[in-house]
């Protein structure tokens, strides 16, 4: 009885540690494997960083030649238009220098011009008649030649152009030859009255009396600018000029006038704002 009763435990004892160690193997083994199946996880992990890094090289790489194409293109595109724009600047010096050409041109022809107009016609000699004056003229001589008919003491240069003959007369009146430079404007205005510069040529005629201190004859002249010359940008300044004559000749109401004159025509000149303090240096001597 006793036996029977302790078999059993006998039996358990046996079995119980090779159970607990089957057990063990079994959490071994399947540590074991999802051991490994991490190894297999990261093996596949790392196969794909290597290839996104060989794609990455792959677009860097890529990118670095687009780049190196389109700054290569932008430096040629560069070249190509600084190249364009001498070519340009190149074409507008060669045309502004024919122009120039073409005006110096046609102003010596019609310097030429005016100077044939103004040569007196030929004389036609014809035998002496018994009798008469030698020293008479003959029928078909024409009429003697007064100094106004030839342009007084201003002859116009024969071929000479208006861009010359204006720039030789500024050469007289910068030195301060200023009989010289009211004789060369002179001429100038009788010789090309139409040209752009007669305005500039009678304002430095009344300059040229001003710096003489012959105010009345400078007074006249600016005056003439004013009058001739109505739509040159010239007359501001011939205003102001005019008052400053008749200030020095102690007009004092004239220069008052010719003052207010540029003021409330030509607001928003220089000589507008000179002119504003002639007209308080005046009123204050009121």
């Amino acid at each position: 009885m006793k036996w029977s009763r302790t078999l059993p435990v006998l039996v358990f004892a046996l079995l119980a540690p090779t159970a607990a160690h089957a057990a063990a193997n079994k959490e071994h083994l399947q540590l074991m494997a999802e051991i490994r199946m991490l190894q297999e996880q990261q093996q596949q992990l790392q196969a794909l960083l290597g290839n996104l890094s060989d794609a990455l090289k792959t677009v860097s790489g890529k990118l670095d030649d687009q780049t190196a194409a389109m700054r290569k293109a932008m430096a040629d595109q560069t070249l190509t238009i600084t190249n364009v724009g001498d070519n340009v600047r190149v074409v507008r010096e060669k045309a502004d220098d024919t122009n120039v050409r073409i005006s110096s041109v046609s102003q010596e022809i019609e310097a030429l011009r005016q100077a044939i107009a103004s040569q007196p016609a030929p004389q036609v000699t014809t035998p002496p008649v018994p009798g008469a004056d030698p020293n008479a003229p003959g029928p078909g001589a024409p009429p003697p030649t007064t100094s106004a008919a030839t342009g007084g003491s201003n002859p116009i240069p024969v071929g000479v152009s208006q861009q010359r003959m204006f720039d030789n007369t500024m050469d007289d009146y910068t030195a301060g030859r200023f009989d010289l430079a009211i004789q060369g404007f002179q001429s100038f205005i009788q010789a090309f009255p139409r040209s752009p510069r007669a305005a500039d040529a009678q304002l430095n005629i009344g300059h040229s009396y001003y710096n003489q201190t012959k105010w009345t004859e400078a007074a006249d002249a600016f005056q003439r600018v004013i009058t001739d010359y109505p739509q040159s940008p010239t007359v501001s300044e011939a205003y102001f000029k005019l008052g400053a004559s008749f200030e020095r000749m102690n007009q004092l109401d004239a220069a008052k006038k010719a003052y207010d004159t540029v003021v409330k025509t030509y607001p928003n000149t220089v000589e507008a704002s000179l002119a504003r303090q002639a007209l308080e240096r005046l009123n204050k001597r009121n």
